[in-house]
Order: C-alpha cells, then sequence, then structure tokens
C-alpha cells in the first residue's frame, strides 16, 4: 500500500512539474511572437506615417493587435497553473 501512494505521489509532483513547464512555455512562446509581430510591423509603420501622417490612428491599432498573441498566452498560462 506504502508502495502504491509512492508511485501515486511521485506521478503527481510530475504532473505538476509538466504543468509548470507547459506554462512557461506557453507565455515564453507567446511573448516571443508578439515581439516578433510588434518588431515587423513596427518598423512597417514608420515607413507609412512617413509619407502618410494621417493614417496613424489606423496604424496604432495594427500595433496593438499583436498583443491579443500575449493576452492568449497569459490565458492559457493562468489555466494550467489553475490545475497545479
Amino acid at each position: 500500500m506504502a508502495a502504491e501512494q509512492q508511485i501515486l505521489q511521485s506521478l503527481l509532483l510530475e504532473k505538476e512539474g509538466a504543468l509548470a513547464i507547459g506554462a512557461g512555455i506557453a507565455m515564453a512562446g507567446a511573448a516571443l511572437a508578439t515581439a516578433w509581430a510588434q518588431a515587423s510591423i513596427g518598423s512597417s509603420i514608420m515607413g507609412v506615417l512617413a509619407e502618410k501622417p494621417e493614417e496613424a490612428f489606423r496604424l496604432i491599432v495594427y500595433m496593438a493587435l499583436p498583443e491579443i498573441i500575449v493576452l492568449l498566452g497569459f490565458v492559457a498560462t493562468f489555466l494550467m497553473l489553475e490545475k497545479i
């Protein structure tokens, strides 16, 4: 009986560790994806703003859209950590 409880306890710890690692990967992946998207969008926006300053509001919206990726990564991380 004690051996079964020890095995169950070790599996539980492994599950928690895997969830923590998965949560970290989800958040890091979302942050890196957003950084990459904003870098390419930002450089394009600067080129457009140099020629058409009246397009500023629409371009700011485009710059904010990749932030949704980070929010989804945060939600996924939070849901994984809630299971621990």
